[in-house]
């Protein structure tokens, strides 16, 4: 039996230039950390006594005869990369909603990999799970992401991340005081709104349109540098908040979509009740709004939106991890599922036929 663990993550500065028809030719960044809520992938070898070759459950129950057959796009092509066709079965739950701006697919598929190279006993590192899942959702599964997402959920951490036209990556964590950091999370408040939404239509929308907008994703980059500045000396972090209602300007100028009108109208209460700045997280639509405000301001925020859920986080150092590993018994030299079926039935035909009358009468 294999657990993973790997969390989900906030993207404060720089969504947007992780799309490769942007850093192919520009270069990006972006400034994001990754927090304690998690997705789980439990993992093992289904023993041969079982019909079904591999079983899979998710929001759904999946059985299949043949791995080819499983319909979560994620479990599919992580299986068909490692090249692993013997039976298995994966389980996944998650601290939060999916399709919620929180990178939630690409923490599935950096799971997924962990958990897979520890079925086949191997050991992962943080750039070989980051590179593969970006590898699986953007050149097997063909989906409209970035690769953002994938490095905060393999890496952990809160980090600078640099995107080279050569599609190389750097990840450098951000250095502060421990005091500044701690007064940086408490200035930070999460809300969902309720509407969870698949983000590929927006996200293609902008990887469409990026040639169009290179005044704002050359401002979103340079907030990065900004933020940090600010990190990195003693100035007021309201100003970090000030940079976060100047990104979320911008960004919800570079697709139709981004910002919805509800959206529009909580942003606006938030502000009026103390929020310095805040954002939509992830491609928009929906999902997580995050807010920046002063600690004494917290009560009266998550009053005014007392109608939304408020979840509490707090960043986190960790990447994916194996949380749990106990090889199982079931090796792949062990009896397969074929080899059982055809074992049990010449048992069962032998055992009839050594039946007396006074045996088939009981």
């Amino acid at each position: 039996m294999i657990i993973s663990r790997t969390p989900y993550r906030i993207s404060f500065f720089g969504g947007g230039t992780d799309y490769h028809t942007w850093y192919e030719k520009h270069g990006g960044a972006v400034l994001s950390t990754a927090i304690n809520h998690y997705c789980y992938i439990t993992a093992r070898q289904l023993p041969p006594f079982f019909k079904e070759k591999s079983r899979v459950v998710w929001s759904r129950l999946e059985s299949v005869d043949d791995n080819s057959e499983i319909q979560h796009p994620s479990v599919r092509g992580v299986l068909e990369y490692l090249g692993i066709d013997q039976g298995v079965e994966i389980n996944h739950t998650g601290d939060l909603p999916a399709r919620a701006g929180l990178g939630s697919s690409s923490s599935f598929t950096v799971g997924m990999l962990n958990a897979m190279h520890a079925l086949q006993g191997n050991m992962s590192n943080q750039r070989q799970l980051a590179s593969q899942a970006i590898h699986v959702e953007r050149n097997l599964l063909k989906e409209n992401v970035g690769i953002q997402d994938q490095i905060a959920a393999a890496y952990g951490g809160f980090n600078k991340i640099s995107f080279q036209p050569s599609g190389d990556f750097t990840v450098e964590p951000v250095i502060m005081a421990p005091e500044r950091f701690l007064d940086l999370q408490n200035h930070c408040l999460m809300f969902f709104t309720g509407v969870s939404r698949t983000a590929s239509d927006i996200a293609k929308q902008q990887i469409e349109t990026a040639h169009d907008k290179t005044a704002e994703l050359h401002a979103m980059r340079k907030l990065v540098d900004e933020a940090l500045s600010v990190l990195a000396g003693n100035a007021d972090l309201a100003e970090f908040g000030k940079l976060l209602h100047e990104t979320w300007q911008i960004k919800r100028s570079l697709a139709v979509g981004i910002a919805p009108h509800f959206v529009d109208v909580l942003y606006e209460r938030a502000r009026q009740a103390g929020a310095i700045g805040g954002k939509l997280l992830g491609a928009g639509g929906g999902g997580f709004l995050l807010f920046f405000a002063r600690p004494e301001d917290h009560a009266r925020l998550k009053q005014e939106l007392s109608d939304l859920l408020y979840v509490p986080f707090k960043f986190e150092p960790s990447g994916s991890n194996i949380i749990f590993y106990e090889p199982s018994a079931y090796t792949r030299d062990a009896l397969t599922r074929r080899d059982f079926y055809h074992l049990r039935e010449q048992n069962e035909e032998a055992a009839r036929s050594t039946l007396t009358e006074d045996d088939l009468a009981a």
